[in-house]
């Protein structure tokens, strides 16, 4: 799907589609009242007669409506102007998604300036419009031999702007959201793989492919590699599994050689059994999700490299598989870090911040900026937070403060909890220095408590992605978060607001 954006009077647009906006009641939006004049008053008699539903992201579907151009007329619900919000805009775009995925139009045409938000500028309306377009146009069938035939395609959608001038910050918003979704459309397809396809070595192999397109910095370490380095936690994950671990490293150099780079370590479990201390199995193909870190990282990075954006960034991937067997690492296991702290393992479920903690440690050679790592770390997270936000943990409070403003401005959300030193107590082992689990109480704080250990000396953050990287259910599947969170906070860092 192809975006514009353009000065257009709708009523003159000979599209496939012209999309108009309604408010409550009988009310139509600046734009929408403009086309209904050409029209002879056939849309708001639409209205009167209460053909177009109450619910935000209703739709009403008109042919041939005489005085305007375009072949069709989708009216589309916003809702009460007092009650409109960013999540009604939200529910409004994925409502105009569907619609427009039926119809059998090639091209739509969109006011866009009408689906604004009070607060919000057009930049934001226009990265906005066009991520959730392109968010409810994604589907994973690449994998089905009998699948629908397709409706004609949507190739283009038009953002108009009517007698306003298309200003460069509205241009550059538009060119952010299609690099974003692309990114995102990639992590989503990466969680959606079956774990038989997505393994490590896949992993690598898709940064290759990412480094020879955007002509990225690569290196791909293997496990004779991470032997020789140390790295005696990631290793323990992966010696039950006859796939061989790697860890990717992918640098996106859009700056001057002097700015410290961002860098992104994302967890790559391609799949999680949960080792010796084994999952239930209801529900353990889901488990495919766990690189789903991995995969929101691969992402950002080719969003922005893909829009070229002023920053350098660093995206470090372990990747393994968590499998029990013969030679698998047991509870009660000691192993030494890249860091060379001891951790006694109590659960090798646990095994996500046995792999991040080496890749903090070996992130520490780039000397960089800030580190975020990203990861589908705990139940408890989910428990927490539900589904709706990331759970943030942070050394530095201006860095926690720089992501929770990129997830408001991205509508892609994160919720700081606690790192405080009261909660290491519980991480106390015997045997080790530390253990790899704190027990029930405070999962999620425990698990980034321990990682805390290892990022001493960074600025350093931690999302648990574990409730909003994937959907259950009817609509299981990737949600490509928190690409977008990532994107917007490398932007702001580099003055984009």
């Amino acid at each position: 799907m192809k975006f514009s954006i353009r000065t257009l009077a709708p009523a003159r647009a000979a599209a496939g589609c012209l999309v108009l906006a309604a408010r409550g009641g009988e009310e139509l939006a600046r734009e929408a009242r403009q086309a209904d004049k050409a029209a002879g008053g056939a849309l708001r008699r639409a209205l009167v007669r209460g053909d177009l539903a109450a619910k935000t992201g209703a739709t009403l579907l008109l042919h041939g409506v005489a005085g305007i151009a375009a072949e069709r007329v989708l009216l589309l619900r916003l809702g009460e102007p007092g009650k409109y919000d960013a999540a009604a805009f939200r529910d409004a775009v994925r409502g105009l998604a569907a619609a427009l995925k039926g119809i059998g139009a090639k091209d739509a045409v969109l006011p866009v300036a009408d689906l604004a938000v009070v607060g919000r500028g057009l930049p934001w309306t226009v990265r906005m419009t066009a991520l959730g377009l392109r968010e409810g146009f994604y589907a994973f069938d690449q994998l089905k031999t009998q699948k629908k035939p397709p409706a004609p395609a949507l190739a283009s959608v038009t953002l108009a702007l009517a007698g306003t001038p298309v200003t460069r910050q509205a241009q550059a918003a538009l060119a952010e959201a299609v690099a974003t979704a692309d990114g995102a459309d990639l992590a989503r397809t990466l969680g959606n793989l079956p774990p038989n396809h997505c393994t490590p070595a896949y992993l690598a192999d898709e940064a290759k492919k990412l480094a020879r397109q955007y002509k990225l910095g690569i290196e791909v370490l293997e496990r004779r590699d991470m032997e020789r380095l140390g790295m005696g936690a990631l290793l323990a994950v992966t010696q039950g599994s006859r796939q061989p671990p790697r860890l990717i490293v992918l640098r996106y150099a859009g700056a001057a050689k002097s700015k410290k780079p961002l860098v992104l370590i994302g967890k790559g479990i391609t799949f999680d059994t949960g080792g010796i201390s084994l999952k239930p199995g209801a529900e353990m193909d889901e488990m495919k999700f766990d690189m789903s870190g991995a995969g929101s990282v691969l992402g950002a990075i080719r969003a922005l490299a893909g829009m070229r954006a002023p920053v350098n960034v660093i995206g470090v991937v372990p990747a393994c598989e968590n499998m029990p067997g013969g030679a698998a690492t047991r509870p009660g296991d000691i192993v030494t870090t890249l860091s060379g702290q001891t951790v006694e393992i109590l659960n090798t479920d646990a095994e996500g911040r046995l792999i991040l903690c080496d890749a903090i440690s070996y992130v520490e050679r780039f000397q960089p900026e800030a580190v975020v790592d990203i990861a589908t770390l705990t139940g408890a997270c989910v428990i927490a937070l539900g589904h709706v936000a990331s759970g943030l943990f942070a050394n530095d409070q201006r860095l926690a403060d720089e992501i929770l403003a990129a997830g408001e401005d991205s509508r892609d959300r994160a919720w700081q909890m606690p790192l405080w030193e009261d909660y290491q107590e519980q991480l106390r082992s015997n045997f080790a220095d530390m253990a790899n689990i704190g027990g029930r109480p405070a999962g999620s704080i425990t698990a980034a408590c321990y990682l805390a250990r290892f990022a001493r000396k960074l600025k350093w953050a931690h999302l648990d992605i574990a409730g909003t990287a994937w959907r259950s259910g009817r609509e299981k599947g990737s949600t490509g978060r928190p690409v977008p969170l990532l994107v917007r906070l490398a932007l702001r860092k580099a003055g984009r607001r």
